[in-house]
């Protein structure tokens, strides 16, 4: 069964890659929303819980922290990546205790598909 990937990004640029990025590895686009409280709904209605959830910092209504916050709530099995362009350092410890695995740097979005890996493997451990 392939992994199965939430996406919660105000941008449909960017959720737009992401699918490309997703789909060119054989995972599955399981879900996707525009917003932080969207991506919560979203979160909970799906049946089976995602495998993983990327998760973008700043959106309209809610941050991606205050949204991970409440997904974590919900299920804290499920690996959240956040996703931001903003300096890493800055928001690291914050989104550390809202149930955030990794931070991932638009700039470098090469690196999301290593870190995706590495939190479904550690998740599985």
């Amino acid at each position: 069964m392939p992994l199965r990937v939430l996406i919660v990004d105000d941008s449909e640029t960017t959720r737009r890659i992401l699918r490309t990025i997703i789909n060119s590895h054989y995972w599955l686009v399981c879900g996707e929303a525009e917003s932080g409280w969207s991506g919560v709904k979203k979160f909970e209605e799906l049946t089976p819980k995602p495998d993983v959830v990327i998760i973008d910092l700043s959106m309209p209504d809610i941050s991606g922290i205050e949204a991970a916050k409440w997904m974590t709530e919900s299920d804290p099995t499920v690996p959240l990546i956040l996703f931001t362009v903003l300096e890493i350092e800055r928001i690291e410890s914050e989104a550390r205790r809202a149930g955030i695995r990794a931070i991932v740097s638009k700039s470098q979005v090469w690196n999301l598909v290593t870190s995706i890996e590495r939190a479904v493997r550690l998740n599985s451990n």
